[in-house]
């Protein structure tokens, strides 16, 4: 599966933006999916995941309360509702399918499709 994260940009602080993950190659029906992000100088942080039946999320406590995992299968395209943002939320926001069928989440010893990342740039 291919996948390309894309909808990032420049936002104030406090305001809104939606990530939106678009696959092809297969259907992400039957896999679960996440969101993560990597600032300048930092490693790579877990955001959030979804089951592949899309019957259970989770995310980290840096987000938790402000961001929202889903996916639409017809459309076959994960999404991050992003609220309330931070300047610390500034990164590149990637997108990430398990290779496993039917995980209840998208666990970190589980190989992994990675799409193209997007700047989300969170300043005044």
């Amino acid at each position: 599966v291919q996948l390309q994260a894309y909808g990032g940009g420049l936002v104030q602080p406090g305001g809104s933006l939606r990530l939106s993950c678009a696959a092809s190659g297969r259907t992400i029906s039957n896999l679960a999916m996440g969101w993560f992000r990597q600032a300048p100088g930092k490693e790579r942080e877990f955001l959030a995941d979804i089951s592949w039946n899309g019957a259970s999320t989770s995310y980290a406590d840096s987000v938790k309360g402000r961001f929202t995992i889903s996916k639409d299968n017809d459309k076959n395209t994960l999404y991050l509702q992003m609220n309330s943002l931070k300047p610390e939320d500034t990164a590149v926001y990637y997108c990430a399918a398990s290779v496993y069928q039917y995980r209840s989440r998208l666990y970190a010893d589980d190989r992994k499709y990675w799409g193209k990342g997007t700047l989300v740039t969170v300043s005044s």
